[in-house]
């Protein structure tokens, strides 16, 4: 049986995960991934200095970072989100363990926490590395892993019924499911590797870039995973060439997940409607506010919403991958019908 409180934590948990992708990427948006030169506070401030002489005393303590209180908010309060998501996940694991039979919401729970310990871990390497592109990517996918593994907690405990398949439909579904979801991810990790090395900006135009199909890229130096620890990367070190070759590969695995999810997305619409027009409204709201994150300059709005839409299509195709059959909630019920009655 499943407990309540492990589900009204697993509700609340999901909350915050959403305010920490998006203060997340706000925070990687406006340049404020160093706002803070230490960690886990902030210039040795658990809120960051406000008053004249805490910021005198800490530009004494880090003379190399002067207080920019534009950047140093958004750092703290994404924190803040972060540690209470920990919170939450360290008590639902205790009562999992503690309330719930062995069953996989257990080695889910556990999974969770382990993933946001590495996480914090990740957070602290962001900012000791200096922005170094390989964290600040792994960082990345680390929030939309725990954002996943809280979704599939909560279907696992009978959450999103609307969205659920047959256990027949899923098994038809299974391989095509299986690559929209690799194709996701990818893509997702790409998107990740364009922001950490600035290169969303790399192509001025759409749907060429410079005026071409086919414009100079530097592959070689864009995909190398073996960049310097060291330097400040804030503001990126790669020359334009490099940068392109990401924002391309970028475009063109769009161009790849498009196809992939919207046959998906047709697929579903014999097995379940709501789902099939979820997956392919929030394929069409991705692809555009990717387009219009070009045309119109990267926009905060349009690119912070960019992560959130990416992050939500990544959920809907975790739900086809993941989500129990349908039979098994409808067995479920009966079960709990019969007890009831009993």
């Amino acid at each position: 049986m499943v407990s309540q409180r492990v589900l009204n934590l697993n509700r609340l948990g999901l909350v915050l995960v959403v305010f920490v992708v998006v203060l997340g990427a706000f925070t990687r948006l406006v340049d404020a991934g160093l706002g803070c030169p230490d960690w886990p506070g902030c210039y040795g401030h658990l809120k960051w200095p406000d008053s004249v002489e805490d910021v005198e005393r800490a530009e004494k303590l880090f003379p190399e970072s002067p207080v920019d209180h534009a950047k140093t908010w958004p750092e703290m309060v994404h924190r803040y989100f972060a540690g209470a998501l920990l919170l939450v996940v360290l008590a639902l694991t205790l009562i999992a363990w503690r309330d719930n039979p062995p069953n996989r919401i257990r080695e889910i729970s556990t999974a969770l926490l382990v993933l946001i310990i590495c996480q914090a871990a990740f957070g602290a390497w962001t900012v000791t590395l200096k922005l170094w592109p390989q964290v600040v990517t792994a960082h990345l996918m680390g929030g939309f892993a725990t954002f996943s593994l809280l979704w599939v907690l909560y279907l696992r405990q009978g959450g999103g019924r609307l969205l659920w398949l047959d256990q027949a439909q899923k098994i038809n579904l299974k391989r095509h499911a299986q690559v929209a979801l690799g194709l996701v991810i990818a893509q997702i990790a790409l998107g990740g590797w364009v922001a950490s090395n600035y290169a969303a900006l790399a192509c001025a135009d759409f749907p060429t870039c410079y005026g071409s199909y086919s414009p100079p890229m530097d592959f070689a130096s864009g995909f190398n995973i073996f960049q310097h620890v060291g330097p400040n990367y804030l503001g990126g070190l790669l020359d334009n060439e490099a940068r392109i070759a990401i924002h391309w590969t970028h475009r063109l695995g769009a161009l790849l997940v498009m196809v992939v999810v919207a046959a998906l997305a047709f697929r579903l619409w014999s097995a379940n409607r709501f789902l099939a027009t979820l997956t392919f409204t929030l394929l069409v709201f991705q692809l555009m506010l990717g387009v219009l994150n070009v045309v119109w300059s990267l926009p905060l709005g349009i690119a912070t919403a960019h992560n959130a839409f990416g992050a939500l299509l990544l959920l809907a195709m975790v739900t086809v991958n993941f989500a129990p059959a349908a039979d098994d909630a409808k067995m479920h019920a009966r079960n709990k019908l019969q007890e009831t009655q009993l």
